[in-house]
C-alpha cells in the first residue's frame, strides 16, 4: 500500500512550488496549492533506477535505449488502447518546449492558433511569444462541466485563418475529460478546414472512474494525419524535474517538420535521468497509479464536502481527470486582484489565479489536491478563513 498521508518539508529544497512563494507574495507562511506538481514522493522503483544510474558513477552521454521504446508503447497500449510506433516517439524536454517546437513548424508568423479559454496559460504565451495570432474559444458550461463551443470556433477557423489548434486533453483547469464522440465530432470540423491539432495529453492517466480517456490520435483512423500528441510521465509520477517528455506523430511528413525545427533549435537532447525516470515509471507504475487515484478521489470528495458545508457561495467544478479543482468565487463580487490579495494575505493560502488561464477565469481560481490530506484540511481552512 502507498503512503499518501505522510506530509514531508518541502521549503528550502529549491522547490518552485513552495520556494518561490516569498519573491512572488513578499510573505514567507504562506501554503501552496498552487503549481501543478504533487507534494508525495516518487513511487519508489523509479528513485531506485535513478540512484543506480547516479552509482555508476559515469554520467556521459546517453542515447534512448530500445528499453524505453518498449515501455513506453506498452503503457501506451495496455492504459489506453494506443499502439504507437516506434518510429513516431520523439523526446524533448517538457511538452510546453514541444508546444513552441510545433507553433514554428506547422504555422508562420500572423497565422491564427486556436485554444480554449480558460486553459493552461503557456498556451497563449507559446502563440504570442512566436508571433502568431492567438484566438480563444470560450468554452461553454452545461451540467457543471466544460463543452465546447463549435460553432463559434468554426467562424473563427474561418474568419482569423486558424492553421493550428492546441488542445488540452484532459482538460487544465477544468479537469474536463473529453469524450471520444466529443473529440470526433471536432476533429471532424479540424479535417474539414485543414486546421492541425496538437493535443497536450499530459494528463492522460489522470483519470477518475467512470470517465475514459482517449487520445485524440485514436479517435479516427484518419486522425493521425493532421495531429501529434505531447505527453509525459513527469506529471503522472511527480517527475518533473526529470525534465523528459514524449512527441507522438504517426504522420511522417509531419514528424520530419518537427524533428527539422527541433534540430535547428537544438532541443534534440534529453538527460539521462530523464530517460532512466520515464522507462522505471511505465515499467512499474501500474498499482502506484492505481492506488494515487483512490487517494486523489478522496481528496476531491474531501473539497466537495468542505466548499458546500463551510462556503457554499462558491460554486465547484468536480473534476473527471487531473487533480487540479476549479472554483468559482465570483458570488463574492470581487476583483481579480481583490480576490487573490484576500487569499493571500488574509487566508495566507496560495491557488492558481483564474484570470491567468483566459478571460473566462476571471473571478475564478485553481486548487491543487494532490497533497496529503493533512496539508489540503489546512488549506481549506485557509480558504475559509478569507471570507470570514
Amino acid at each position: 500500500m502507498v503512503e499518501f498521508n505522510t506530509v514531508y518539508n518541502r521549503r528550502n529544497t529549491n522547490c518552485s512550488k513552495w520556494d518561490s512563494i516569498k519573491d512572488t507574495y513578499g510573505e514567507e507562511d504562506l501554503l501552496p496549492l498552487w503549481i501543478a506538481d504533487m507534494d508525495f514522493k516518487a513511487n519508489p522503483p523509479v528513485l531506485e533506477a535513478l540512484k543506480k544510474t547516479v552509482d555508476q558513477g559515469i554520467l556521459g552521454y546517453s542515447p534512448a535505449p530500445t528499453s524505453l521504446y518498449e515501455a513506453i508503447q506498452s503503457w501506451q497500449k495496455r492504459r489506453h488502447d494506443y499502439s504507437v510506433s516506434k518510429e513516431a516517439i520523439l523526446f524533448n524536454s517538457g511538452v510546453v518546449p514541444s508546444l513552441s517546437i510545433a507553433v514554428q513548424a506547422y504555422t508562420k508568423p500572423g497565422d491564427g492558433v486556436l485554444i480554449h479559454d480558460p486553459v493552461y496559460p503557456p498556451f497563449a504565451k507559446v502563440v504570442e511569444q512566436n508571433n502568431r495570432k492567438l484566438v480563444r474559444s470560450s468554452l461553454l458550461i452545461e451540467q457543471d462541466h466544460f463543452v465546447m463551443n463549435l460553432d463559434e470556433m468554426e467562424k473563427q477557423i474561418i474568419a482569423e485563418n486558424v492553421r493550428l489548434f492546441i488542445l488540452c486533453n484532459p482538460h487544465n483547469p477544468g479537469g474536463r475529460v473529453w469524450k471520444k464522440s466529443e473529440l470526433e465530432t471536432f476533429g471532424k470540423l479540424c479535417a474539414k478546414y485543414d486546421v492541425l491539432v496538437i493535443s497536450d495529453e499530459i494528463h492522460q492517466d489522470l483519470i477518475f472512474a467512470p470517465h475514459v480517456f482517449t487520445t485524440f490520435t485514436n479517435v479516427h483512423p484518419t486522425f493521425k494525419d493532421f495531429s501529434i500528441t505531447l505527453t509525459a510521465a513527469t506529471k503522472t509520477f511527480n517527475l518533473a524535474g526529470i525534465k523528459n517528455s514524449m512527441i507522438f506523430i504517426e504522420n511522417p511528413d509531419l514528424r520530419k517538420k518537427f524533428v527539422d525545427v527541433q534540430e535547428q533549435n537544438f532541443q534534440n537532447e534529453i538527460n539521462i535521468f530523464g530517460y532512466v525516470g520515464t522507462e522505471a515509471a511505465y515499467e512499474n507504475g501500474d498499482i502506484w497509479i492505481e492506488e494515487l487515484l483512490v487517494y486523489l478521489t478522496e481528496n476531491i470528495n474531501t473539497v466537495i464536502e468542505f466548499i458546500q458545508s463551510e462556503l457554499p457561495q462558491v460554486k465547484i467544478m468536480r473534476p473527471e481527470g487531473t487533480y487540479l479543482i476549479w472554483l468559482d468565487f465570483s458570488a463574492f463580487g470581487l476583483s481579480d486582484a481583490q480576490l487573490q490579495q484576500q487569499l493571500v494575505h488574509k487566508g495566507k493560502v496560495v491557488l492558481n489565479a483564474g484570470i491567468t488561464f483566459g478571460p473566462q477565469g476571471t473571478q475564478h481560481m485553481r486548487l491543487n489536491v494532490a497533497c496529503p490530506k493533512e496539508t489540503l484540511l489546512e488549506g481549506l481552512r485557509r480558504i475559509k478563513h478569507s471570507f470570514e
